[in-house]
């Protein structure tokens, strides 16, 4: 099974009559709001159609069930699958998880042997991890920024010591390809606002540890949301927080 279906096998049963009050689609993160006030956050992918219309469902989201956007993530469409993810994250904020304080990467315990491959280029944590003097590849879509190829970046995950893998790979579809990939790691970390901070769906994977956000000024990320800002803006009204698996 893979983690979509998990994720909203580990939702459904805490929807509970839940609808939408409100979806924001930002250029950089969208977020989406529940009739009972909790919120999530989910990364928004960027679109090529030939037409100015993203979704077709929009102007008709705000009233739906939860549950029904949550089913989204079995869409094809990795703008659908944003709102669901932001719907998960929305009903798992008020579950009860024991969290790990502390940087996210601070928590691998990163050696100079070791063998460290991100997947997705997150800017702030590069230097902490060059640091440790580890052996450092870094595997991005993007040509604009440093990294090894996707296909380079398949044998690293297979023969690394620790993985970092970006909560985006949930959003446009990798996620179960990357995480297939490791064979012999002793660490793999979801990394980003977008993670889904639930360690069940993650059982039975390599996946070790989860670090993502919650939601603390709803208003503040609504307006960030609706004005095209990132992580670097949003991150002062989110929490910050990491799980183990």
């Amino acid at each position: 099974m893979g983690i979509h279906q998990k994720l909203i096998d580990c939702a459904t049963p805490w929807v509970g009559g839940q609808k939408i009050k409100e979806m924001r689609f930002g250029l950089g993160y969208s977020c989406v709001e529940l009739t009972d006030g909790r919120m999530g956050v989910a990364w928004t992918p960027d679109q090529k159609t030939c037409t100015c219309t993203h979704l077709e469902a929009a102007g008709q989201i705000a009233g739906q069930p939860a549950e029904t956007i949550l089913g989204w993530l079995n869409c094809d469409n990795p703008l659908e699958r944003t709102a669901a993810l932001a719907v998960f994250n929305a009903l798992n904020s008020r579950r009860e998880r024991l969290f790990t304080e502390g940087e996210a990467t601070s928590l691998l315990k990163i050696q100079s042997s070791d063998h460290v491959v991100m997947i997705g280029f997150f800017a702030p944590v590069v230097p902490t991890i060059k640091a440790t003097g580890c052996r450092f590849e870094v595997v991005e879509l993007d040509p604009d920024k440093p990294g090894i190829s996707p296909e380079q970046g398949f044998r690293a995950l297979e023969e690394c010591d620790i993985a970092i893998i970006t909560a985006t790979s949930i959003i446009n579809g990798t996620f179960d390809g990357l995480a297939s990939a490791l064979k012999r790691n002793r660490a793999a970390l979801i990394l980003g606002p977008s993670t889904p901070m639930c360690p069940e769906a993650f059982a039975g994977t390599r996946i070790t540890q989860l670090s993502g956000s919650y939601v603390k000024d709803h208003d503040r990320v609504k307006l960030i949301v609706s004005e095209g800002g990132g992580t670097r803006l949003l991150k002062k009204h989110l929490r910050f927080a990491n799980t183990l698996v």
